[in-house]
């Protein structure tokens, strides 16, 4: 059987069970919903298939996947005709690289962690405004709350979040 020219040599599987969550983690930064996260990251591990990608351990593999993805991010705001400010990019993607080596897997542990901390309130708040796909002030209605209140603690729980993540890593 001849050889193909330019033949995948990459379990492809294996390599989207390793990194598919952190390409998709990766893209959520740059600016995608998580629609287009989910289309990019297919389009992004059938890129690296397709250029028949060799492993060349795991730290240069993610910075390759992400170098393939925000690419492809690139050229979907280009083609949705969106102005792209490359510098903002440019900085999202260092300072993911410099949190995230693994891929966003001790920040998302971290980050489960300090959600189970939470109180009720709080805990209620973020699942019914992250959670669900209600208005701000049709959450606030929901628990009782002013549009004003919910935001203030919408904010503050955040910032308890970002610090005790900040603490666990």
């Amino acid at each position: 059987m001849p050889v193909v020219a330019n033949e995948p040599k990459i379990d492809l599987a294996a390599l989207m069970e390793a990194h598919q969550a952190g390409v998709w983690r990766f893209l959520r930064v740059l600016g995608c919903d998580t629609s287009l996260a989910d289309d990019l990251t297919q389009e992004t591990f059938l890129a690296v298939y397709r250029a028949g990608f060799d492993d060349r351990g795991e730290k240069q593999t993610r910075a390759y996947l992400r170098v393939v993805a925000k690419n492809a991010f690139l050229k979907s705001r280009r083609n949705a005709g969106k102005v792209i400010a490359v510098e903002e990019i440019e900085r999202l993607e260092t300072e993911w690289t410099a949190l995230a080596e693994d891929g966003g897997e001790a920040m998302t542990s971290a980050l489960r962690q300090c959600l189970e901390k939470l109180e009720t309130r709080p805990r209620q708040a973020l699942n019914a405004f992250y959670g669900t796909e209600k208005s701000r002030e049709q959450v606030a209605q929901d628990l009782g709350m002013t549009d004003d209140g919910l935001k203030s603690l919408l904010r503050r729980t955040r910032e308890l979040l970002k610090e005790c993540i900040e603490r666990r890593l």
